[in-house]
């Protein structure tokens, strides 16, 4: 079937963003369309070599950009936010600065376009039916491209291996209500650390109950990071599955999950990884891993929300019955049982989020367009200056990990103000000067039981924000503990 466009072959800004992911070139807001392909798609050079075996026609994409001139001491941040039309707002009569990016992302114009098209020229449901001007076979190809970039941007061994969910949370019930219902038993045990996101510790919760399994948590370091070696040594024959984060949505630490992933598997346990605050800022090679399970959200990585998905490694996923029934996910339905699809089929019960798919596909492409390590790099800059920004004003309490030649923050710092309610920070800071932070728990709650706190604010940086940005939200930050203590 021929693979058909669901994006426009041209954009007026760095949305037009199909240019190799591997370059490191400077980038530049207007970049000229040299060559284009009606079906723009991720190749996968430079990484290990991936089955190809869809039924679809997916091609690598033959687009390519041209930057024009630029400026050296531009920031990578200064270069892109003209493609998200939300951060023009003003809040208040002054600009927005959002500093909300760990909740959720903004949205470019590429993206805000490809749903648009969809919607506009080929919505219809997918995998059924051939209508007048080819809509479905339209609509599944676009679906199923999607599917295919998300492989490639995060190094599947093949498409197959990516389930489409509602989000991460979903992705983690399914792993729980279908592989952790089918493994775990009495007296088994599942590792996770104290800084677990709500999502990754509830719903192993609920099957552990079900199933007589116990939780054990690993505890912080002196350096306020999940202890790597009390979690090596937690490790036993009796543990069926260590859920962990790859970066702290809360402490802004990053784990070595390669070296969890050798210990686990020496004793025959498996892996889930939570990836929501990993995949939309860095390269993320789930073969490299060698993850058996790994979840990340859309609207994190600048797509829509209501789509997420789940990488599973295959043997895993063929031996796991369905989560949901329905539609889609069954092979034959007879009058007293049913056969059911293989993966990812199997799990995918009922009219898929299409849009939402080929919006997330469209997110893919535009920060592979940008680059993933120049992303990286620029928000390892900017993790750096929030960091040292913060901690330089007296009695503000920043949580996690200092940075070092050894420990790489993330570009987010989760704090407190002596004396002053996170969320009266928060409120403040939008109120008076624009800068949207988020204050909470932030879903980690057992966290902040373990500093003794039950909120913090936090500013969560991606890679349209600028330097500038941490400077004003520093200074009204100030002005705004300066306002509490009169």
């Amino acid at each position: 079937m021929a693979a058909l466009c669901y994006v426009p072959s041209c954009h007026r800004s760095l949305s037009k963003l199909l240019s190799n992911s591997k370059s490191q070139g400077p980038l530049h807001p207007n970049l000229l369309v040299t060559n284009s392909n009606p079906n723009p798609n991720i190749g996968g050079a430079g990484l290990q070599t991936r089955r190809k075996s869809s039924s679809f026609s997916i091609k690598a994409s033959t687009t390519a950009f041209a930057p024009l001139e630029h400026s050296e001491s531009t920031s990578l941040g200064d270069i892109i936010r003209s493609d998200f039309p939300i951060l023009r707002q003003k809040v208040n009569g002054r600009d927005l600065v959002y500093m909300d990016n760990a909740a959720t992302s903004q949205k470019p114009n590429y993206v805000l376009k490809a749903l648009k098209d969809y919607y506009e020229s080929s919505n219809s449901n997918v995998h059924r039916g051939v209508h007048y001007l080819r809509y479905s076979r339209t609509a599944t190809t676009a679906y199923e491209n999607a599917r295919e970039k998300i492989a490639d941007f995060i190094n599947a061994s093949d498409h197959t291996e990516i389930v489409f969910t509602r989000n991460a949370t979903e992705a983690i019930n399914l792993v729980a209500n279908s592989w952790g219902d089918l493994n775990l038993g009495f007296g088994d045990e599942i590792l996770l650390t104290v800084a677990e996101h709500h999502s990754a510790i509830v719903p192993w919760q609920i099957v552990a109950k079900k199933k007589g399994a116990s939780l054990k948590y690993i505890g912080l370091t002196a350096g306020e990071v999940p202890d790597i070696e009390q979690l090596k040594k937690a490790l036993s024959k009796k543990t069926k599955l260590v859920v962990t984060h790859h970066v702290s949505n809360t402490l802004g630490s990053v784990l070595p999950i390669e070296d969890i992933v050798i210990w686990s598997h020496e004793v025959g346990a498996r892996v889930l990884l939570d990836a929501c605050q990993s995949v939309p800022h860095m390269m993320v090679d789930v073969q490299k891993l060698n993850v058996d399970f790994l979840v990340a959200s859309s609207h994190k990585m600048c797509g829509p929300t209501g789509i997420g998905f789940l990488y599973g490694k295959s043997n895993l996923l063929s031996s796991m019955p369905p989560f949901l029934g329905g539609g889609e996910m069954i092979s034959d339905v007879f009058q007293d049982y049913s056969t059911y699809a293989e993966p990812p089929s199997r799990f995918e019960a009922g009219t898929p989020a299409i849009a939402e798919a080929i919006g997330l596909g469209a997110a893919i492409e535009y920060l592979s367009g940008i680059g993933m390590q120049r992303i990286h790099n620029y928000e390892r800059e900017l993790a750096d200056y929030l960091y040292y920004s913060l901690t330089s004003i007296p009695n503000v309490r920043v949580y996690g990990p200092a940075p070092s030649e050894i420990i790489h923050r993330a570009a987010l710092c989760s704090f407190n103000v002596e004396n002053i309610h996170p969320t009266d920070i928060a409120t403040i800071l939008n109120e008076e000067y624009g800068v949207a932070i988020r204050s909470g728990h932030h879903c980690a709650q057992p966290l902040h039981r373990y500093f003794g706190v039950n909120a913090s604010a936090r500013a969560s940086l991606y890679f349209y924000n600028t330097k500038e940005e941490v400077d004003h939200f520093i200074e009204a930050l100030r002005e705004t503990i300066n306002f509490f203590s009169i």
